[in-house]
């Protein structure tokens, strides 16, 4: 190879949470790091940016368990190993519009009972507390080994250690930690609202129905939702804060976040990844391993074809994916408004929560952040989560009239939603802007702008960090369990853990898992 036009310790393919938790775990670690970032912004679905005075979200709006240190939260053990986070706001209640109708809510056990009581009576509760009864010991499980404990070698002995008295008093439920989540609330949960709120949960948790999410999830979010005195937490600034977090993270070890640099090609010498081709033609290069936080399918399609396994290529690309997603962000006259900053809205139980269209979710961060929009307005961010089919999208021409008729067919799905909130929102409205999931394809570079793998809990398992090809890595949703922000920061990290050494691990995890 000629000489590169850049030579890093690690490179990191993404700028996504997963990449920027990796990124800035090297960047503790002493390696020099470099993320290309194919966007003009940092952090991939979680990145924030502004439209008329509007600062809007592109990704994720609902954040429990970041704001104490001592949580079990792996993103929040990243921000305490790199010392860095945004200010945060605490709130606890969210909107919900349901078929059943339109009523506040707050995150806890209790707080939902009272919810469960008014609209399916005594046994439903019942039901619940027994539930809750069952997930009580599944979430001391589900956190018993903190998954910035893990690596992918034989270090893992050494790091993992000081959990394993813990993790074995826990034999029994971390066995039933790894089926599906259907299988525990059928032998407990009969009560048809129930089901369906628990069968919601579960698809925001891993774009899948109860049965095909790992009960691991769901016992985590139990241990964090369902405890005494719970709150939500909210970044000032919005993802764009926890994002600027992360990228300081980077930056203050010396690191570096490229953005408009995106990666063609992941360059293979000798047998080994040896770093990346940029468009345009620039090389940087590797000297210890490339790190891809692309999803599965993106990551193949940037090797050379006989740069792994034939059968392990295969198997990788024919990965389940779960739909994209609807975006509309609107900025709106608030004048005389009076909002939660979460509304989630389902038109159809018998549907599914996962059928096309049939839940959206709604965030007006601005409720809780007045600087996210001008003075007297708000900013809203409505998404169909991996709820939208890619088919009717395939192969459109996006400056097409066609495409324009589809967008503002497929729109109407949040419009409604919205309306369900803010009756009058259409003589407010001021700005808004309709994604897709070509724009979710373009801006994201998701392959067919899919939310993520649906590997299904019982049914296929999430491969980890390691690759056939020596110096390729890989982080993110393709990697750990479940789609959200704990899952990809946990993959971030088991992927930074897996090239460091044991001694600076262990230093790490002094400072990182605090709940012990």
């Amino acid at each position: 190879m000629s000489k590169p036009d850049a030579q890093v310790d690690v490179i990191i393919v993404g700028s996504g949470i997963g990449g920027l938790c990796c990124g800035a775990l090297l960047a503790r670690y002493g390696f020099e790091v470099l993320v290309c970032e194919s966007h003009s912004i940092a952090g991939g679905a979680a990145h924030g940016f502004e439209r008329g005075g509007f600062e809007f979200d592109s990704g994720p709006s609902l954040y429990s368990g970041l704001s104490d240190p001592a949580s079990p939260n792996p993103l929040r053990h990243v921000l305490n190993a790199i010392a860095e986070e945004p200010e945060w706001i605490q709130y606890d209640t969210w909107g919900c519009c349901l078929p059943e109708g339109d009523f506040p809510t707050r995150v806890g056990g209790e707080q939902f009972i009272q919810v469960l009581e008014r609209l399916s009576g005594a046994e439903a509760v019942e039901e619940w507390r027994s539930l809750q009864q069952v997930m009580q010991p599944l979430g001391e499980a589900a956190i018993a080994m903190p998954p910035a404990a893990l690596r992918f070698d034989l270090g893992a002995i050494q790091t993992v250690l000081p959990y394993a008295g813990k993790l074995l008093k826990q034999t029994k439920q971390v066995g039933q930690l790894t089926g599906p989540f259907s299988k525990i609330m059928d032998g407990v949960v009969r009560d048809p609202f129930a089901r369906n709120w628990l069968d919601m949960l579960c698809f925001l948790l891993s774009g899948l129905p109860a049965d095909g999410t790992i009960s691991a999830a769901v016992a985590f979010m139990f241990a964090d939702w369902y405890r005494p005195g719970v709150k939500l937490d909210f970044p000032v600034g919005g993802s764009k804060g926890l994002v600027d977090a992360l990228v300081r993270g980077i930056e203050k070890k010396g690191g570096e976040v490229r953005l408009r640099s995106h990666v063609e090609e992941i360059l293979i010498e000798g047998g080994r990844a040896i770093g990346v081709r940029l468009r345009g033609g620039a090389v940087m290069q590797a000297r210890k391993a490339v790190i891809s936080n692309a999803s599965v399918w993106d990551t193949m399609n940037l090797l050379p074809e006989d740069a792994v396994p034939c059968k392990w290529r295969q198997q990788r690309e024919q990965t389940p994916a779960c739909e994209s997603f609807m975006h509309l962000h609107v900025g709106i006259d608030a004048t005389g408004l009076d909002l939660e900053c979460h509304y989630i809205v389902v038109n159809d139980w018998a549907r599914g929560v996962a059928a096309a269209q049939n839940l959206s979710l709604i965030s007006i961060p601005s409720v809780l952040d007045p600087h996210m929009a001008p003075k007297g307005k708000h900013g809203i961010h409505v998404y169909t989560p991996g709820n939208e089919p890619y088919a009717p999208w395939s192969g459109m021409d996006r400056r097409s009239a066609a495409y324009q008729d589809l967008k503002a067919e497929r729109s109407q799905v949040m419009w409604q939603a919205l309306r369900r909130v803010i009756p009058d929102i259409d003589r407010r409205v001021e700005l808004s802007l309709v994604g897709t999931p070509l724009t979710h394809e373009r801006f994201l570079r998701r392959d067919r702008g899919s939310y993520g793998p649906a590997i299904a809990a019982g049914k296929g398992i999430f491969p980890g960090p390691k690759t056939p090809l020596p110096g390729l890595i890989c982080c993110g949703d393709s990697t750990f369990p479940g789609i959200g922000l704990p899952a990809v920061a946990a993959s971030g990290m088991i992927a930074a853990n897996t090239l460091a050494t044991v001694k600076q691990h262990q230093e790490m995890l002094r400072d990182a898992v605090r709940y012990f």
